[in-house]
């Protein structure tokens, strides 16, 4: 038996549009809530959300196979994203990505030997069943999924030498980063800003390599999504809530 299918990673080759939704409030209530209302992949937030590593591993049980998990873990830490794989986390999100060397190491952290450098431990972990997944070691490689975030100008600059790294998947513009990097702290939809990632956007895909970005602002991720991003997120759990109980309350 080999590792469970990465339906994410299939669809990004495949070249499909997957609109997703970011999961910030750590709580495991509410990505099984979120992951039951249509979209195509959750993002659960290890670097800003309030996730320890036992409430990432209930939300991915709170979730299941009933939409696709990206866990961003909290920086490029080799332990922490084999726990997160450990877990049975299968795509993972690396923020705050800035040289050739981070993404070619974070490469290496995903990925057994020979090709990589996770460590072997999976026959303890959910990721096999707990051993039950007899071929995973020799399948696990084939079905992880990186996707690095670039975020500053640094990694802009950089963005060509990363998109030639084997084994990334996709590249994620973190377009608020950029913004307070640029000195646009705020204001994402600045024009200087939205030039940038626009044309980073678009060296991704010509690379051949999926992208992706989150913007709460709808003709905005209109435009992305007829531009041809890959995976989209369009808000979050903390928005959507908020908005519906300021909405909920101002109508009485």
């Amino acid at each position: 038996m080999p590792a469970p299918h990465n339906r994410f990673k299939a669809r990004l080759k495949a070249g499909d549009t997957q609109i997703g939704l970011w999961v910030g409030l750590g709580d495991a209530s509410a990505a099984e809530l979120a992951a039951q209302t249509g979209f195509d992949w959750l993002v659960i937030d290890g670097e800003h959300g309030p996730n320890g590593l036992r409430d990432i591993l209930g939300q991915l049980r709170a979730v299941g196979d009933k939409t696709s998990a990206v866990v961003r873990v909290r920086d490029d830490n080799r332990a922490g994203i084999k726990q997160m794989l450990d877990i049975g986390a299968q795509t993972i999100l690396v923020p705050m990505i800035e040289t050739v060397e981070q993404a070619r190491e974070a490469v290496r952290s995903m990925l057994y030997a020979p090709e990589g450098v996770r460590g072997v431990g999976a026959a303890l972990a959910r990721a096999s069943g707990y051993g039950a997944v007899s071929d995973y070691l020799a399948s696990a490689n084939d079905e992880v999924c990186l996707l690095l975030q670039v975020e500053s100008r640094a990694g802009i600059a950089a963005l060509d030498a990363i998109l030639a790294v084997e084994g990334v998947d996709g590249v994620f513009i973190g377009p608020a980063d950029l913004a307070a990097d640029m000195g646009h702290r705020g204001a994402p939809g600045a024009p200087e800003v939205q030039a940038v990632v626009t044309a980073a956007l678009a060296r991704i895909r010509a690379a051949g390599r999926a992208a992706g970005i989150l913007t709460s602002e709808r003709a905005l991720a209109q435009s992305y999504a007829a531009s041809g991003v890959a995976f989209l997120a369009v808000g979050s759990d903390v928005g959507v809530l908020n908005a519906g109980l300021r909405a909920l309350r101002q109508a009485f």
